[in-house]
C-alpha cells in the first residue's frame, strides 16, 4: 500500500463513512487531537497506520459504532473506556448527571447509588464532581463491572464502590440519599433495535424484551426501601414513558415528582422524593 497523507486518507474514507467519522478514526489511529490532525494534513501515514485506518473505516461502513472501534467515548467532558459489553454513553444522559449534581451539595457527605452502571459513566462523573460523596455503582454484568472499575482507575476516582448486583439484590438494608439509573427501557418490538449503533450494543442494556417498562417498574417500586426519607430517585426513560413513570412514582409513594426534557425537548428524566 503506497503512503498517503492525512488529507488523502480522510478524503478517501469520507465517501463511505462521512467526514466526521473518518476524522475521528484517523485521530485514533494517529493518536492525535482534531486540531493537530488539521494542522498536519500533509503528514504521511506509515503503511501499518494506513492499513489499520482502512480496516477501521471498512468496519464502520458495515455499521460498527465509532466508540467501539476506538474503545472510548467522551461523556461530561471525561473520557470513558467502552466495549461491546457496555452501552455507549449518550449526550442526553448528561441531563441525568446534571439533575443528580443539582441535588447533591458539594460540601455534603451523601450516599449515592447508580443502578445498571455499565461503563460507569454516570456514577464516576458524579463521584468525580462530588468528591465527598460515597457512590455505589452496580451492574448485573461481570464485564461491565470490570470496565467500570477500569474507568474508575483511569479517572482517578476513589470514592466509588463498584459491585456486581442485579438491581438491589446485594444492597439489602442499605439506604441512600440519591438513586439514579439509566435502565433498559426500549420495547422489544421497537424497530430501532435493528438499526444503527443499537445493532451492536448489548441487548440487555437496551431492552427488557417486553414493553420496555419492567426495569423501570422494578426500580421505582423497590427504591423507597433503599432511600432515606427525603431522598431522591431519578431515572432516564423513553420518549413515550413519562406519564407511565409519573404514575409508577405516585403509586410508590414519591412526592414532588418531576419530569425534565432533554435538549431535543423530549421528556427524558423523571423522579421524585421519597416520602416514606
Amino acid at each position: 500500500m503506497r503512503q498517503i497523507t492525512v488529507l488523502e486518507a480522510v478524503h478517501q474514507a469520507r465517501r463511505t463513512i462521512g467526514d466526521i467519522d473518518a476524522r475521528m478514526l484517523l485521530q485514533h489511529v494517529l493518536d492525535m487531537s482534531h486540531a493537530v490532525l488539521i494542522a498536519h494534513s500533509d503528514r504521511e501515514l506509515l503503511p501499518e497506520q494506513a492499513q489499520y485506518f482502512v480496516q477501521l473505516a471498512q468496519r464502520r461502513a458495515h455499521g460498527e459504532p465509532v466508540a467501539y472501534l476506538t474503545g472510548k467515548r467522551e461523556f461530561y467532558s471525561l473520557d470513558f473506556k467502552v466495549s461491546p459489553a457496555v452501552l455507549i454513553p449518550r449526550p442526553e444522559t448528561e441531563l441525568l448527571v446534571d439533575l443528580a449534581l443539582e441535588r447533591s451539595p458539594v460540601d455534603c457527605l451523601l450516599k449515592i447509588l447508580d443502578l445498571g452502571t455499565g461503563s460507569g459513566a454516570i456514577a464516576l462523573t458524579i463521584a468525580k464532581y462530588r468528591p465527598l460523596a460515597s457512590v455505589t455503582a452496580v451492574d448485573a454484568s461481570n464485564d461491565a463491572v470490570a470496565i467500570a472499575k477500569s474507568n474508575a482507575k483511569q479517572l482517578g476516582v476513589s470514592n466509588v464502590n463498584i459491585i456486581r448486583s442485579n438491581w438491589f439484590d446485594r444492597l439489602v438494608g442499605e439506604r441512600f440519599d440519591l438513586i439514579v439509573s439509566n435502565p433498559p427501557y426500549v420495547a422489544g418490538a421497537d424497530p430501532h433495535l435493528a438499526q444503527g449503533d443499537l445493532r451492536f450494543e448489548p441487548s440487555m442494556a437496551l431492552t427488557d424484551s417486553g414493553d420496555g417498562l419492567s426495569c423501570l417498574r422494578t426500580i421505582i417500586a423497590a427504591a423507597p426501601a433503599h432511600l432515606e426519607t427525603g431522598g431522591t430517585l431519578l431515572v432516564e426513560h423513553g420518549y413515550d414513558q413519562a406519564q407511565t413513570c409519573r404514575l409508577l412514582l405516585e403509586e410508590a409513594g414519591f412526592g414532588a415528582i418531576i419530569c425534565r426534557p432533554d435538549l431535543a425537548g423530549i421528556a427524558r428524566i423523571s423522579g421524585g422524593i421519597c416520602m416514606i
